[in-house]
C-alpha cells in the first residue's frame, strides 16, 4: 500500500456532514447532570487565529473524551458580539456594527465547522441580539433592586481615541495605555453607573481558597486585585483643616512617623492649590504616580502625631492615591521603602522604632524602658521593613510588633481596626454605541428612573456614524417619557461594559430560547457549575472576577444553587512563531485556514495538542505540522492495509515469502511472548492516555497513542501479528486519537468494520493500572540500556546470545521488608526471616546494600511479573542486537550470574 497522503478535504467534509445529519452533538434538555465543557466565547473578528484554534481544540478534545467515557456532555458556542472594535470597524468601512458583526459571525462559524468542533449549535447565542441583551437590562434592574447599583461622579479612565471609559483592568502597563488601541489614557470626571462588587469583596476573596481546580497563578492574581489589608484607621489633626483620617497596616511604627502625606486630589491638596503656586504647580505639572521615585511638595502645614503629640510636616505626595486607603497616610521612613526614598529626597527625619528581634528575646522587659531592649537597626541607607521588637515608643517599647499593633489600636483615641480593599466598584458606563443600552431614563422631576421590565429590551437605534457617542446623536431615540410621572424624559445614552455580557453567558446556554427569564433556574441548578472552563490568562482578573460576582448575586437574589461558576479552569498558553506571539503588526501570523486546506483540520488539531502541555506557550513549526501529517498518513495506511488483508483472508499480518501467512494461525491460539508484549503495551497506552486525558495533559496522552502506533508497526514488521492482538491495537489507537483527530478516526473506525460513530464509541479499557505500567516500562528500558552499556564497554561487535536473569524470590521479599520497616537495625530484621537468613553471606551483603540506600528504595514488580515482562520484551533486544535472548529465573541460571541480579535490575550475561 502506498503512503500517499489521504484526501483530508473529502474525509473531513464527509464526516462533518454525517455528524450534522445525525445531530450527534445536541444535548437534550432532559439531561439532569451533563458534563459542562466550555471555552471562553470569542469576539467575532471575522477570522479564527491560532489562539482560537488551540483553545477550542482543547475543549473539543475534552468534550469528545468525556462523551466516550459515557457522560452526557454540554459543549456550546456563542459570540461575545458587542464591543468597540466592531464599532470602529463599521466606521472605517462606512457600514454599521450590526451588519459587520453578523458577517464576522457567519465567517467564523464556518471556520469552526471546518475544524470539526463538536458544538451543540442549537444553543448558539450572540450577545448583540435583543433576545440576549434584554436580560442584561433585566439583570441591571435586579441588581438595582438589590441595592447593588449606584450612580455618581467619579474620575474615570478615558481613552481619547476610543472615546470611552475604561475599567482599571483595561488600562495596561506603566505607561497607562488603552488595552484595545494603546493610546495613553486620560483622567476625567463623569457621572457613571457602578455595580457594587465591593459588597462581595470578602466572599470573593475567601472563596478563592476553595477553587482547587484553578491554577494557583490565577487565584493569586485575583487575591492581589481584591487586595485586602487589615490595619488601623486613626485621625491626625492638620493645622487649620481639622482631622484627617489615615489608614496604616503598621500602627506599631507610629512613633517613627515623621511626616504626613496627602494625595494630589485630596480635598486639602486642592484647597491649598488654589492659594499656593508651589502646590498647584506640583499637582498640575510634576506629580507622577507612575514615576520611578516618589515626589512631593511641602505645604507649610503640620499634623499632630496622635501617639507622640509631635507636630510633623505635611506634604502633597504623588505616591499617595485617593482611591487607595483614605488618600492620606503617615509616612514612617525608617520602616517603609517608599517612605524612606521620599524622606531621603525631601530631607525628612528617619527615626527607627522597630528593631530585629534577638533569638533569645522573651519580651520580659516590655514597657520598662530597660537598657536591655534590642539595638536600633541602621536605617541610613535602607528601611527595616520586618516585624520585630518596638523600641523608643514609650510604654509600648519592648512589645513585639503584633502585640504593639493590637494595644495601640485599642489605646489611641479615635483609632479603630479596619479592613481596606484595593478592589473598587465596577464602573460599567461606556460612551459608545455597540453595547447594551442601560435601561434608565432621566426625568427632570423624578431623576434617573428604571425602564419597567415589561418594556425591555430597550433596543439600539439605527447606527449614526459620528464622533463621540453615537447614541447622543440619536435624538428621536433619546426622547421618551418618564415611566414614573409620564412627563418628557431622556434615555440614558451610556451602554454597558461588555464584561457584563460575559459575566453570565454560560447560564444562557442552558436555555438559550427561553423568553420569560434569562435562564431556566431548575436546569441551571442541575447543570451548573461549568465542569471545565478554558481560556486565556489575560482574563484572569476581569472576566473571571466579574463572573464570580454575578454568580454570587444570582445565588442570593434569584435562587441559583451554586456560588461559583467554574469548577475547573485551564488557562491555555499562546501559540508563538520564533519565540514571539503571533500578531498582524509583526507579520508573523499563520493562517489556520491555510493549514486546514493544505494538511487538514486533524493535522492542525493534533499538532497543536501534542506540541506542549495546554498551559504552556509553544512555537509553531511547519516541519512539526508536516511530521504530524505523515503520522496520520501512516496510521491510515496501517488500518487500510489491515482491512484489505482481512477482506482478502490474510488476517492482520503482513505476509512475507519466508513467513507463514497469518490466516494459517488460529486467532484463538495461545499468544507467544512477542504478542504478550504488544498486548501489554496496548493496555499500557490505554491506561496512561485515559489518565492524561482526565488531567487535560493531552500531549502525554497523544504521545502514548503515537507510540502505540509505532509499536504496532514494529510488531508487524518483526512477525506476522496475532490477529486479535493487532486488531485490538489498531482499534485502541483509533479511539485514543479520536478526541483530537476526529475525522480520520471516524474514517478508520468504519474501515475497521465498527458500527456507529467513533464519537459515540466507548473509551477502551485496560486490565492494568498506571503504577504497574510504569514499573514494567522502567524495567524493560533499564534492561535494554544495561545491555547497550555492556556491549559498548566490552567492545562486543556481534553478540551471539544475551542471557537476562531475574533475581531470586528472597531478594524481592527482602526489598519489600526494607521499604516497609522502620527498624534501626535493618540487617537484623532481615536476618529474622528464616528464608532470607538461609542465604548466608549473600543475604548479609544484600542487606548492607539495602541499608545504605534505604531512603531511595522503591517498590518493583514481583519476581513473576518481572520474568513475564522480560520474556515478552525479549524480542526488542533480539531485534536490536540480532542475538538470541534467553530470559531465566535465578534458580535456572549460573550462580556467578544469578547472584548479581536484583529486583528491578536483572543480571545480564552476553556471549560472543
Amino acid at each position: 500500500m502506498s503512503q500517499e497522503a489521504y484526501d483530508h478535504t473529502a474525509v473531513e467534509r464527509r464526516w462533518q456532514e454525517a455528524w450534522d445529519d445525525a445531530d450527534v452533538y445536541r444535548t437534550p434538555d432532559d439531561v439532569e447532570d451533563p458534563t459542562y465543557v466550555l471555552g471562553m466565547y470569542p469576539y467575532p473578528s471575522g477570522k479564527l487565529h491560532m489562539g482560537h484554534v488551540r483553545n477550542y481544540t482543547i475543549t473539543d478534545a475534552y468534550a469528545r473524551y468525556r462523551r466516550m467515557r459515557g457522560d452526557d456532555v454540554l459543549h456550546p458556542m456563542g459570540w461575545d458580539a458587542f464591543g468597540l472594535p466592531a464599532e470602529n470597524a463599521a466606521k472605517e468601512r462606512d457600514t454599521n456594527p450590526r451588519e459587520w458583526t453578523r458577517d464576522c459571525i457567519d465567517t467564523m462559524r464556518e471556520q469552526m465547522r471546518s475544524m470539526g468542533f463538536g458544538y451543540d449549535w442549537e444553543r448558539e447565542i450572540a450577545t448583540c441580539t435583543p433576545e440576549y441583551y434584554r436580560w442584561n437590562q433585566w439583570l441591571f434592574s435586579q441588581f438595582h433592586e438589590a441595592g447593588l447599583v449606584d450612580r455618581h461622579e467619579a474620575e474615570v479612565n478615558w481613552c481619547p481615541s476610543c472615546e470611552t471609559v475604561l475599567a482599571d483592568e483595561q488600562v495596561e502597563g506603566d505607561d497607562e495605555l488603552c488595552w484595545r488601541c494603546d493610546t495613553p489614557v486620560e483622567a476625567r470626571e463623569l457621572d457613571q453607573w457602578f455595580l457594587e462588587i465591593t459588597a462581595y469583596a470578602d466572599e470573593l476573596l475567601t472563596a478563592i481558597d476553595d477553587l482547587d481546580g484553578w491554577p494557583a497563578s490565577v487565584r493569586q492574581m485575583q487575591r492581589n486585585w481584591i487586595g485586602r489589608q487589615h490595619g488601623t484607621t486613626l485621625e491626625f489633626e492638620v493645622a487649620g483643616h481639622g482631622t484627617v483620617e489615615a489608614f496604616t497596616t503598621r500602627v506599631d511604627t507610629i512613633y517613627g512617623a515623621t511626616c504626613f502625606a496627602l494625595a494630589p486630589d485630596h480635598p486639602i491638596s486642592e484647597a491649598l492649590a488654589a492659594e499656593d503656586d508651589a502646590v498647584r504647580r506640583f499637582i498640575e505639572e510634576e506629580a507622577d504616580p507612575e514615576g520611578d521615585e516618589p515626589n512631593g511638595v511641602e505645604t507649610g502645614l503640620t499634623a499632630t502625631n496622635p501617639a507622640t503629640g509631635a507636630e510633623i510636616p505635611v506634604f502633597v505626595a504623588d505616591f499617595v492615591l485617593s482611591d487607595v486607603g483614605t488618600g492620606a497616610l503617615m509616612a514612617v521612613p525608617a520602616h517603609d521603602d517608599r517612605d524612606h526614598a521620599f524622606a531621603t529626597k525631601m530631607g525628612v527625619d528617619i527615626e527607627p522604632v522597630v528593631a530585629p528581634e534577638p533569638d533569645d528575646w522573651d519580651g520580659s522587659t516590655a514597657g520598662s524602658g530597660d537598657d536591655t531592649l534590642p539595638e536600633a537597626p541602621d536605617v541610613s541607607e535602607t528601611a527595616f521593613t520586618d516585624d520585630g521588637v518596638v523600641i523608643d515608643s514609650g510604654a509600648y517599647s519592648g512589645l513585639d510588633s503584633e502585640t504593639a499593633r493590637e494595644r495601640l489600636t485599642a489605646d489611641l483615641k479615635r483609632a479603630a481596626a479596619s479592613t481596606q480593599y484595593q478592589l473598587r466598584d465596577w464602573g460599567i458606563s461606556r460612551q459608545r454605541y455597540w453595547g447594551t443600552p442601560i435601561p434608565v431614563v432621566h426625568c427632570d422631576d423624578c431623576g434617573p428612573v428604571l425602564v419597567p421590565n415589561d418594556e425591555l429590551p430597550v433596543e439600539l437605534p439605527a447606527f449614526v456614524n459620528t464622533t463621540g457617542n453615537p447614541l447622543d446623536a440619536a435624538d428621536e431615540w433619546k426622547r421618551t417619557t418618564c415611566p414614573s410621572c409620564g412627563e418628557p424624559a431622556t434615555r440614558e445614552t451610556d451602554t454597558m461594559d461588555t464584561f457584563v455580557d460575559s459575566s453570565w453567558y454560560f447560564l444562557r446556554y442552558v436555555s438559550p430560547g427561553l423568553e420569560d427569564a434569562p435562564f431556566d433556574l431548575e436546569r441551571a441548578n442541575d447543570w451548573m457549575p461549568v465542569d471545565q472552563y478554558v481560556g486565556g490568562i489575560e482574563h484572569a482578573v476581569m472576566h473571571l472576577l466579574y463572573s464570580r460576582f454575578f454568580t454570587k448575586v444570582l445565588a442570593d437574589e434569584e435562587g441559583l444553587d451554586h456560588r461559583e461558576p467554574f469548577t475547573n479552569l485551564l488557562a491555555q498558553g499562546m501559540v508563538q512563531l520564533d519565540g514571539e506571539k503571533m500578531s498582524k503588526s509583526k507579520g508573523n501570523v499563520v493562517s489556520p485556514q491555510r493549514i486546514v486546506e493544505e494538511y487538514g483540520a486533524d493535522t492542525a488539531r493534533l499538532f497543536m495538542m501534542q506540541a506542549a502541555q495546554p498551559e504552556r506557550d509553544f512555537d509553531w513549526s511547519e516541519e512539526g505540522v508536516r511530521s504530524t501529517h505523515r503520522f496520520l498518513t501512516r496510521l491510515r495506511e496501517a488500518v487500510e492495509r489491515y482491512a484489505a488483508a482481512k477482506r482478502g483472508g490474510e488476517g492482520g499480518g503482513t505476509p512475507a515469502d519466508d513467513r507463514d501467512s497469518a490466516d494459517d494461525r488460529d486467532p484463538a491460539a495461545d499468544r507467544d511472548p512477542t504478542d504478550e508484549y504488544v498486548a501489554a503495551e496496548i493496555d499500557a497506552a490505554v491506561a496512561i492516555a485515559g489518565a492524561e486525558y482526565d488531567d487535560l495533559t493531552f500531549n502525554v496522552a497523544l504521545r502514548e497513542a503515537q507510540d502505540l502506533v509505532g509499536t504496532l508497526r514494529g510488531y508487524r514488521e518483526y512477525v506476522d501479528p496475532h490477529p486479535t492482538v493487532y486488531e485490538r491495537g489498531l482499534d485502541a489507537a483509533v479511539r485514543l486519537l479520536a478526541p483530537v483527530a476526529p475525522h480520520l478516526a471516524e474514517e478508520l473506525w468504519e474501515r475497521l468494520g465498527r458500527d456507529g460513530f467513533v464519537v459515540d464509541a466507548d473509551w477502551p479499557t485496560a486490565s492494568v493500572d498506571r503504577e504497574t505500567v510504569d514499573r514494567r516500562r522502567r524495567l524493560v528500558e533499564k534492561t535494554r540500556e544495561d545491555v547497550r552499556d555492556i556491549v559498548d564497554v566490552a567492545g562486543i561487535d556481534d553478540p551471539e546470545r544475551i542471557d537476562v536473569v531475574v533475581a531470586p524470590d528472597w531478594k524481592y521479599d527482602a526489598l519489600e521488608l526494607a521499604i516497609e520497616s522502620d527498624a534501626d537495625n535493618l540487617i537484623g530484621e532481615l536476618m529474622g526471616e528464616a528464608h532470607i537468613r538461609e542465604q548466608g553471606d549473600a543475604a548479609a551483603a544484600y542487606g548492607q546494600d539495602l541499608q545504605a540506600t534505604r531512603e531511595a528504595l522503591q517498590y518493583t514488580l514481583t519476581g513473576d511479573e518481572e520474568y513475564a515482562a522480560l520474556q515478552s520484551a525479549g524480542w526488542l533486544i533480539e531485534r536490536e542486537f540480532d542475538a538470541a535472548v534467553v530470559v531465566a529465573r535465578a534458580d535456572d541460571a549460573a550462580d556467578n550470574v544469578a547472584r548479581k541480579a536484583e529486583p528491578g535490575r536483572p543480571a545480564i550475561d552476553i556471549t560472543e
